[in-house]
This record gives structure tokens, sequence and C-alpha cells, in this order.
């Protein structure tokens, strides 16, 4: 017998919305000790090499391999609440043992790093089914107008979680100890528990299934699998995510040492370089988010639109940088970088959205699934960029007379991969923002007419 299926709201409110961003807050609470505390106390307080920090954090991207099958379990239960307070149950988790195995590691280091090794992977799959069960619970809850500036909110609220977190953090940690290190950590990850519990409750709205949509009558996980990763849109989409997160992430780990040695400037003035871009990622945001939301249309509210332009400014800027080290110290550094961060944030708040409208793409009963593909993309390819980016220095620094060409020839790598992803989003069908949806109703259409397109 077919039970009813509640109508989902049209769209969740801005305070839903918020709330959901909160979630992203406790889960940047919890990273940020991870890649910067826990980080610095091994290399420093207990001299290991920095190689194992860097091994245990990309052990956490690795994982991030995972995140199609928590999508696909968030799909088969049919509701995304559970996964994301599992997901974060484990994020906590993991944060609290990492600590723990900082501390262990100055007495007995085999064992603290044998928990560090634990507490990474428990990281990487608690962030992992946590972060793509929020992303398709927003795909589902958020009208088409208002996608851009959720990703905004909800990206926003992740860099809030690491400002606020690492001062206060760093207040109670002096003066250092690993008793210290551990009770600070257990504290944040209880909070921030507590925080993302709060924010999901009662936001997701039970909704019952036909006998027929029960989780023993779904096709199995590889079956799902191979489904969406068949589908032109899908594939395309998720080259386009690992394309464009590379170029992103390269550029993470050499910016400021080109800075240094090309243009002379102090570690002083790198960190504050560093800021400037991510200010101008910042307003490159909320630029998008409010054009969208405010003026919206079949112009100025096309996610695709956006997502060309953020790669096109993000190439121009790579151009730029990689064209000014021969200029030397009189070329606008810091005007190109602060066009570089504008891109990336239009770039990366019309690819969020576009990641939520198209996750709908094929029906619901895929969304978390199609999710995940796309998430893993994003994970493995920002895990390598950086760690690919320092290697393509160190390699044309073999053949180039001199560094400022070696770091050149690396940007400019860059800002022709922004080229690529930006040829392959132009091939991608992107929804117009700027009307109201339904999203089961939006959803039901790509289901009933196989040739619907997004317009």
């Amino acid at each position: 017998m077919t039970r009813a299926v509640p109508a989902f709201p049209p769209s969740f409110s801005w305070i839903q919305i918020v709330r959901l961003g909160l979630v992203q807050t406790a889960l940047g609470a919890v990273v940020v000790l991870m890649t910067s505390t826990i980080n610095r106390v091994m290399v420093v307080e207990l001299a290991l090499p920095a190689i194992v920090p860097g091994g245990l954090v990309a052990l956490h991207y690795a994982t991030q391999v995972l995140r199609p099958r928590w999508g696909y379990g968030s799909d088969v239960g049919g509701r995304r609440t559970p996964w994301i307070v599992g997901g974060m149950a484990a994020l906590c988790l993991g944060g609290f043992g990492a600590a723990a195995a900082t501390a262990l590691a100055a007495t007995h280091v085999a064992a603290g790093l044998a928990l560090a090794v634990l507490s990474f992977l428990l990281v990487g799959m608690g962030a992992g089914a946590a972060g793509t069960s929020l992303l398709v619970l927003l795909a589902t809850g958020v009208e088409a107008g208002r996608r851009g500036a959720a990703a905004t909110i909800v990206w926003v609220m992740m860099i809030a979680g690491f400002a606020v977190t690492a001062p206060l953090a760093g207040h109670f940690l002096d003066p250092f100890s690993g008793a210290r290190l551990v009770a600070v950590s257990g504290t944040v990850s209880l909070i921030a528990f507590a925080v993302a519990g709060l924010a999901v409750a009662g936001i997701e709205p039970i909704r019952t299934t036909s006998a027929a949509t029960r989780p023993a009558d779904r096709p199995p996980f590889r079956a799902v699998l191979a489904q969406v990763l068949a589908e032109p849109a899908a594939r395309r989409f998720t080259l386009f995510i690992f394309v464009s997160m590379l170029a992103y992430s390269a550029q993470e780990l050499i910016l400021e040492p080109y800075a240094g040695l090309v243009f002379a400037m102090t570690p002083g003035a790198t960190t504050k370089l560093a800021g400037l871009q991510h200010g101008g990622v910042l307003a490159g945001m909320l630029f998008v988010a409010g054009v969208t939301v405010f003026v919206g249309g079949p112009v100025l509210g096309s996610l695709k639109l956006w997502t060309a332009v953020g790669c096109a400014l993000s190439a121009l800027a790579l151009g730029a940088i990689a064209g000014g080290g021969p200029v030397g110290p009189d070329f606008p550094l810091w005007a190109a970088v602060a066009g570089l961060g504008f891109g990336n944030g239009v770039y990366a708040v019309a690819a969020i959205g576009s990641m939520m409208a198209l996750a709908g793409r094929g029906g619901e009963a895929e969304r978390g699934t199609r999710m995940g593909v796309w998430g893993a993309a994003q994970g493995v390819a920002f895990g390598a960029g950086g760690f690919l980016g320092t290697l393509a220095v160190d390699l044309a620094r073999l053949v180039a007379a001199e560094p400022v060409y070696a770091y050149a020839a690396v940007f400019a790598l860059e800002g022709v991969l922004f080229l690529v992803a930006l040829l392959i989003s132009l091939s991608v069908q992107h929804v117009t923002v700027g009307r109201r949806q339904n999203p089961l109703t939006e959803t039901a259409s790509f289901q009933l007419n196989p040739g619907y397109e997004a317009r």
C-alpha cells in the first residue's frame, strides 16, 4: 500500500539556511585545530618531520573518495539529518582523538601515530558524511533563486568557524601542555557537536515513502554509482569540479613564497597578501549572491554565466601574476592578487550553487550519490592541488634559469586549467535563478521529461 508523501516546503527560510550554515561553522571549528594547531605541535613541540602531519592531512583528503557511498546511504534512508549528525559525531570524536594522539606521541611515538592515523580517518569520513548530506539537504530545500546566496552563507560560516576557533583555542592553549591540548580539543568538539545537533533539529520534514521505494528494493550502490557516472551532465560536471578545484588550490602553497622570492616581501607582507586574497574571495561570493538574489533573471541570474565569469577572471588574474614576475617590484601584485581572490569567490559560489541545482538531475533518489561524486572530485582535487603546485615549481626550477620563470610557468599553467574548466562548464546544463521553484516539482520535471533542459 502506498502512503502519502507530504509536500516539501517550497524553500527553506533564510533563518533555516543560516541554521544549516552553523553545521559548517561547527565543522570548520574542528578541522582548523587539525590543520593548524595539531600540525604545528607535531612539527615544533614534538620535532616530528613535517611529512608526518602532511601525510595525516593527505589521509583526511583521501577518505573523500568515500563521499558517494555516504551520499548513497542517505539516499537509501531517505533522510539527511541522521547522516549529518552521525558524520559530526565521527568528526568530533576524530578531532578529540587527534589531540589525544598528539599528546601521547610525546612519550610513545608509535602508539601516538597509530592513534593519529585512526583519528584522521575518522575526521575525513565524518566530514565527508556530514558535508555531503548537508549540501543535499540544501539542494532539496533551497529554491533556485536562493542557491547562490545559500552557498555563500554556508561557505562564509565555515570560514567563521576557522576565524573564531583559532584565536580562542590559542588563548587557552598557553602555557602549552599535552593535557591542555586534549582539554581544549575536547571542549571544541563537544561544543561543535552540540551546535550542529541543535542546528539541524526539526529542520528536515519527515517524509514517508511507498513500498516500492523501501531500502530493500533499491538497487545496490555500485549500480547507482554506475548510473550516475553514465549521465553525460554528471560526468562533465565531475570533470569540471576536478579541473577547476585543481587550479583553485594549486596556488595556495606557492603564492606567498613567490611574493617573497620575486618581490622581496617580508613574511608579514606576504601574510597580508594572503589576507587580501581571502578578502577578495569573500567579496566575489557576496557579489554573486547579491546579484542572483536581488536582480536574477535569465542573464544575471544564470549560475552558468557566473561560473564562466569566475573561471575567466581567475585565469586572467593568474596570467597577470605570472607575467608580473619578470616586470619586478613595479608590478601591482596586490591588485592582481585581489583580482584572483574576487574571481575565485565568483567561481566558488557559482559552482556550489550549480552543484546544488544539478544534484536533482535524474531524480531525488540519487541526489546523495550524485553530490557525493562531486564532493569526492572536489576533495581529491583540493588535496592534490597544493602538493602538485609545489611539485611543479620544484620541477620547473630544475630547468628555469631563475625562480621567477619557474613560478611564472606554474601560475600560467593554473590559468590554463581555469580556461579548460570554463570550456567544460559551458557544456554542462545549469539552472537560471530568479524565480521560485518547488524542488520536488523541479525533480519531477527531470524524471518525466528526459529531454528537459534547465534554462
